[in-house]
């Protein structure tokens, strides 16, 4: 007779519905993170352009928090107000427009991120594109003229001359790209016009550092798709006779005058809209870095990070479809087999 104590395959192994393995990070500790590394960027976007910039940074992130909490609870919905997404969605839609806007127009992106492009999709998790990018698509293309329209900021955190008066009403990208010259140090350690969130290449590095350094993204993706960008803009711009533009403070302007560290590190690494597999995200950091040097050189707007972030969410799918790992012992064959 079998002891009971006895180990059997019935008592050693228990089946359960994948995923087997779990991380212990939960959503509310990974957006907690974010909301930290935000905070750097969000506090010289408010120094830079003043209180204003406050209020819609409050009002944006209240849009999405009540938002949420009105359509969960109208479906009938478990809450997840707690775990941080609406916060961390409504941060990234105020930093990512001008402090000038009418402080409707944000409340309204923030009610069409929350409603139209996560919960209709089955909530976090299931939204096909980042909502926040997508919530500033659909303010600029509804509301072009305010959306461009770059108020000049209010104070700087050391002496900006003659240069940063010159650039009052657009972005550094756009003067470079106009044939202005700014100081290279002026440009990395100043702040400037643009996007609230844009306001601060070094708060925005600081934040990204922090998200690294908790494990919260990978460096994959923010290098290769700043590093493809430069790379690309080079290569447009020697192909199209227009090589005599690549200057240093051209090329530090594509990096630190405009969206791109701000996609880099806190839109492009989103866990849901991104790959999953390690050459997936290479692949998809490389169609960014395309898609954005083509919309900044070959386009009319000197900006292109947000419609070239949104484009490779959607072909995330196909990415992923090409580059997932095969399965040890199967050949790749048609059917599967080895």
């Amino acid at each position: 007779m079998m002891d009971m104590n006895t180990p059997t395959l019935s008592n050693i192994t228990h089946v359960s519905v994948s995923p087997h393995i779990r991380h212990p990070r939960t959503t509310l500790s990974i957006m907690r993170d974010v909301v930290i590394a935000l905070l750097p960027a969000c506090a010289m976007g408010v120094y830079t352009f003043g209180f204003r910039a406050f209020v819609i940074l409050v009002l944006t992130v209240s849009a999405c928090i009540l938002t949420e909490w009105i359509y969960e609870k109208a479906m009938k919905l478990p809450n997840t107000v707690g775990d941080l997404s609406a916060v961390v969605t409504g941060m990234l839609i105020a930093m990512n427009v001008p402090a000038t806007l009418p402080i409707w127009m944000p409340v309204v992106g923030g009610i069409f991120a929350i409603l139209v492009v996560k919960q209709l999709f089955g909530g976090i998790g299931h939204n096909i594109m980042n909502p926040a990018l997508a919530a500033r698509c659909f303010l600029l293309i509804s509301f072009a003229g305010f959306m461009t329209a770059y108020p000049a900021t209010i104070r700087t955190l050391f002496d900006g001359g003659e240069t940063l008066q010159a650039m009052a009403g657009a972005t550094p990208l756009a003067y470079v790209k106009a044939g202005g010259e700014i100081d290279i140090w002026q440009m990395i350690g100043n702040t400037h016009n643009g996007c609230i969130g844009e306001a601060s290449p070094i708060a925005l590095l600081v934040g990204g550092v922090y998200l690294l350094a908790r494990g919260v993204i990978h460096i994959r993706i923010p290098l290769v798709y700043i590093g493809a960008t430069i790379g690309f803009v080079c290569l447009i711009q020697a192909l199209t006779g227009n090589a005599d533009t690549l200057t240093a403070t051209y090329l530090v302007a594509q990096i630190c005058g405009g969206g791109l560290l701000l996609g880099g590190f806190f839109m492009a690494t989103d866990y849901v809209t991104s790959p999953v597999t390690p050459w997936g995200q290479v692949v998809f950091a490389l169609i960014l870095g395309l898609l954005t040097a083509l919309f900044r050189t070959i386009g009319n707007s000197a900006e292109g990070v947000s419609y070239a972030i949104i484009i490779g969410n959607l072909l995330v799918p196909l990415i992923e479809r090409f580059t997932i790992p095969k399965p040890f012992g199967v050949s790749g064959k048609k059917g599967g087999r080895a």
